[in-house]
């Protein structure tokens, strides 16, 4: 399961904020110890406690920017907020190093402290973190805490037995440490594609080219089985899968101007990287009646090895082979609604959360990508909190230097049905991203036609009538966050949050896999590799799809970013977006797979899957609403 660890409150984080802030009266004596915000294990309520740790400790220590948090947040919020007399007006990454890198001499205290404990410690170039190695007993001593073994949720950890410290003369200088718990924390693609054992899956070309143009009565079901209506409705088969083209008549329909995202780069973060993955976008593009990439166009940034790539997550293993699915979604999506912008990827060694912060390092030092989207993420409001202000940390760098992150806001609804209680998903509810949810969505050849938020119940063929077989299967994430207070440019937009969270997504593109986009990718079937398309969706559809056509609005924009872009799209009530209202689009579609996933060895099987026929707390209604946001981006968002 995704991250083993206890949310954050929002009294917790409140408390966070206001430690960052500020160092109090300026003769007043530090205290002996200074307290590491959220360095308590969220899971020690419902531990059993074992004997004391021997072993040894890896560890990261996080420093504060210079000039504190509040300092970077309130900078990238006035270069990302329309009005203001520093909007656009970003720092270039050496700038931002300059401004904002650990002085050296919080560096020299922060790893003299360290080494005089006798851990050994190694400095980030730019003064973002310390890791430190050594012993327990000298992590003891150095963070003031007694490190012992504890097993939770089925796992075997160490972890300290309350909150690390620093000297009190460190006090504000450090605002994480990571690693002191070895619990590990992973993140997972939030796509939805069906795969038999060796990887390979393939649709039936039971479906329609577009929208409601297959159904029934014009195609047969192969093997003769009577389909029958759904609640007195007569369904289409699902569409076969979206290609470029269709996508972008469906949301860039009436744009004018030739934008293409030319001049303008789109980033994407996955763990790992496909070998096929830019041969497999150009014969994909061909095959559609789209360009190919142009020599240089496509480009990645990559580890120089990779870890926990097996397929076994009790193991702390991620699937190396699974996430290649993943990054040729986001590469394809985004070159479709973007075919003149450059594409860069950038690879994670590993699905741990460590290793995706590293690759929004390598983009913000590299300063070349104007938006970035990122189709992963956790389970819930879960977040390891040391790993919350680093993540946020990257995020305010990059709105600082016109950056933009947009994320995926997960494919399990309100989480209810998997965790128990309504949640967000983080990194989506991070207030310094773009949330992206998803839609049902019908695109014709007149176009999109219809959309509703993503809310799937499934229906399977029982003596020959549908019978519901689950209430909830998936739909797209969504809520007010749990542990993240709602932001400034959600109250101004009259957004109430009941319980005072952030509310997600912020807008939605298409991402029900039932109205998925058409992808072409080289798998393995039966042991062999070869290259084949299938429909494929989920809000990792959705993320790419939204970047790409933000950065046509970019490139008509003089091809400068907009940071953080969620001040413009709230200050505007959702100026560009199409309300998502739910009108124009049947109860469901009729879904057509082989048994086997990859041809009729073994048969058929027949789905209803409906649109936004799952019941939830998320609802579709006029204005922002926590399925669908201020709703899809129109050709309105570009000009």
């Amino acid at each position: 399961m995704r991250r083993k660890v206890l949310g954050v409150t929002l009294a917790v984080v409140a408390t966070v904020a206001a430690s960052l802030g500020g160092a109090g009266a300026a003769n007043a004596a530090p205290p002996p110890k200074a307290p590491i915000p959220n360095s308590t294990p969220g899971w020690l309520s419902h531990a059993t406690k074992g004997g004391a740790a021997n072993g040894s400790v890896s560890a990261r220590v996080y420093l504060a920017p210079a000039g504190g948090m509040d300092a970077l947040t309130a900078l990238a919020a006035s270069v990302s907020t329309p009005g203001s007399a520093q909007y656009r007006h970003f720092l270039t990454a050496a700038q931002y190093h300059a401004t904002f890198d650990a002085p050296q001499a919080t560096v020299d205290a922060v790893t003299g402290w360290l080494q005089g404990a006798g851990l050994k410690t190694t400095v980030d170039p730019s003064h973002r973190y310390v890791d430190v190695t050594g012993g327990v007993g000298n992590a003891n001593k150095a963070f003031g805490v007694t490190i012992s073994n504890y097993t939770h949720d089925g796992l075997t950890v160490q972890a300290p037995d309350g909150p690390a410290t620093t000297p009190g003369s460190l006090s504000g200088s450090v605002i994480a440490v990571d690693g002191l718990d070895t619990t590990p924390s992973f993140v997972d693609p939030k796509t939805q594609k069906p795969a038999p054992p060796d990887g390979g899956f393939r649709n039936p070309p039971i479906c329609g080219k577009t929208y409601g143009s297959a159904t029934p009565a014009n195609l047969a079901a192969p093997d003769g089985t009577a389909l029958p209506a759904f609640e007195g409705q007569n369904l289409p088969y699902s569409p076969c899968g979206y290609t470029g083209s269709q996508l972008r008549s469906a949301y860039e329909s009436g744009l004018t101007g030739g934008y293409d995202g030319t001049g303008v780069t789109i980033a994407i973060t996955d763990a790992y990287a496909s070998p096929t993955v830019e041969a497999d976008a150009n014969r994909y593009a061909s095959d559609t009646g789209d360009k190919p990439f142009a020599p240089g166009q496509f480009s990645q940034n990559l580890p120089n090895a990779y870890t926990n790539v097996n397929s076994n997550k009790s193991n702390h293993q991620c699937g190396m082979a699974g996430w290649y699915g993943e990054e040729t979604l986001d590469v394809e999506a985004a070159h479709a609604m973007a075919p003149g912008a450059n594409i860069r990827y950038y690879g994670a060694k590993s699905c741990m959360d460590p290793d995706l912060l590293d690759t929004f390092t390598r983009i913000n030092d590299e300063n070349v990508a104007n938006v970035v989207t990122n189709s992963w993420g956790g389970a819930g409001d879960v977040v390891k909190p040391s790993l919350f202000l680093a993540y946020e940390t990257a995020f305010l760098q990059g709105a600082a230097q016109g950056i933009s992150y947009v994320f995926s806001s997960g494919d399990d609804g309100d989480e209810a049905a998997r965790i128990g209680t309504p949640q967000t998903d983080y990194p989506a509810s991070d207030p310094f991203v773009t949330a992206v949810g998803g839609t049902s969505t019908a695109i014709t050849d007149a176009g999109l036609t219809g959309e509703t938020g993503w809310q799937t119940s499934k229906y399977v063929l029982q003596n020959g009538a549908w019978t519901q077989s689950a209430a909830f299967l998936y739909g797209g994430g969504g809520g007010y966050s749990s542990n993240i207070p709602e932001p400034k440019y959600q109250k101004d937009a009259g957004i109430v949050s009941p319980n005072g969270g952030r509310g997600v997504p912020d807008i939605s593109m298409d991402g029900d896999p039932t109205t998925g986009m058409l992808v072409g990718q080289t798998q393995t079937f039966t042991g062999s590799a070869a290259y084949d398309t299938y429909r494929i969706g989920g809000t990792s559809l959705a993320s790419p799809l939204f970047a790409g056509i933000t950065a046509l609005k970019i490139q008509a924009n003089g091809g400068t970013g907009f940071g953080l872009l969620n001040p413009l799209i709230y200050s505007t009530q959702g100026k560009g977006f199409h309300d998502v209202t739910g009108a124009g689009i049947d109860k469901g579609a009729i879904r057509v797979d082989y048994v086997n996933g990859l041809d009729a060895t073994d048969g058929y099987v027949y789905s209803v899957r409906t649109f936004n026929g799952a019941t939830t707390t998320q609802t579709v209604g006029t204005g922002w609403d926590t399925e669908t946001g201020w709703g899809s981006a129109r050709s309105g968002w570009v000009q």
